[in-house]
């Protein structure tokens, strides 16, 4: 295609300070794809919950520099991408970085992408695996200000990509250098672990957990191609928080599940493509201490895939297909991927 393409990048955003831990969990509280009751109670609760958690936030912001590092990660990756995209023969690609609850959020992006005019917009979230709680909360939002700020260009989503083949690549490639190091102790138990979700959300069709499968899966598939194997997978979900019954097993008990089998442990950050205060807090930090409380003999935490560049190189291909296809959410293939009971899956038949 000639002309110009705006590649929107969704992410969930982090304070930048102190002062905007408590603003930025509001955020989060108050959408209700998270709490799902009508206003004025959503925003009474939200209030009470972002008021309460602020000063637990703060100290575990305080163990990274006092702000979350996701901005930065993503300005990466979106360079990374932006150069991936242009060159000869292709159209003039920008990459625009839109965040969820804080800054820069749909507002302010739907300015700037108004501004440069763009013939075509590509929404990609950086949530490989779909769930009406990120990536569809993130579109929804988006699309409100897009409107508002006047963004009139043809517009396309790719609202999942979970067994793309450079996501899966970039994944094997660092679980890989995991195993190997863990298998100095032992045969290792390798932990799919990806944030988790209550289970009335499930109940109502949303298919993040069966794309997280489909993810670890392709990961373990990819690894047996290569010839490595002796190592026992186990997809679990971590971050739990209030009083709902949430999917599982949850990644603590399965880390001391590990300890008590005296086996080393490889953690693979599943569903996460970008270093935050879920992976350098709660699974560097937190469950390495419940590790070695655990017994656990060893513990190798494996990066998130950032700016790696079959990572980078199955962005840009979701790009293309995207800007190919006449779904405006779907699947970068243009197909359903979901089975029919995850009737939450926002892709055509």
């Amino acid at each position: 295609m000639a002309g110009k393409r705006a590649v929107v990048l969704f992410n969930l955003g982090g304070p930048d300070g102190p002062a905007a831990v408590e603003p930025f969990l509001f955020n989060l509280f108050i959408d209700p794809a998270i709490i799902s009751l009508p206003n004025p109670f959503r925003w009474l609760i939200a209030k009470m919950i972002s008021r309460r958690r602020a000063p637990i936030a703060r100290e575990i912001y305080a163990n990274i520099g006092g702000k979350s590092p996701l901005l930065e990660e993503t300005q990466a990756q979106a360079a990374a991408l932006e150069a991936a995209l242009n060159g000869p023969g292709n159209p003039e690609t920008k990459v625009f970085i839109c965040m969820r609850y804080w800054h820069p959020m749909s507002a302010e992006t739907a300015k700037a992408v108004a501004a440069f005019q763009p013939d075509q917009v590509i929404e990609l979230p950086l949530y490989p695996q779909y769930s009406t709680t990120t990536s569809g909360s993130s579109l929804k939002d988006w699309r409100r200000a897009a409107v508002s700020a006047g963004v009139t260009a043809n517009a396309r989503a790719a609202c999942c990509y979970p067994t793309a083949d450079g996501l899966i690549a970039a994944q094997a490639d660092l679980v890989a250098a995991g195993i190997a190091a863990a298998k100095e102790t032992g045969a290792p138990r390798v932990l799919f672990s990806a944030h988790g979700l209550p289970k009335k959300v499930i109940a109502k069709g949303d298919p993040y957990q069966w794309q997280i499968e489909q993810t670890a899966a392709a990961v373990i598939d990819a690894l047996r191609g290569r010839g490595i194997d002796g190592f026992d997978p186990v997809v679990c979900y971590q971050s739990q928080v209030g009083p709902l019954e949430w999917i599982g097993p949850a990644t603590e008990d399965e880390i001391k599940r590990a300890g008590a089998d005296k086996v080393p442990l490889v953690v693979v950050p599943i569903a996460f493509v970008s270093e935050h205060s879920e992976t350098l807090v709660e699974l560097d930090i937190e469950y390495r201490e419940v590790a070695d409380h655990a017994g656990v003999p060893a513990y190798h935490r494996v990066p998130t895939v950032g700016t790696a560049p079959a990572f980078i190189s199955a962005l840009a291909e979701v790009v293309v297909t995207a800007s190919g296809q006449g779904a405006r959410t779907c699947h970068p293939s243009g197909a359903r991927i979901c089975p029919g009971e995850w009737s939450a899956c926002p892709c055509v038949a």
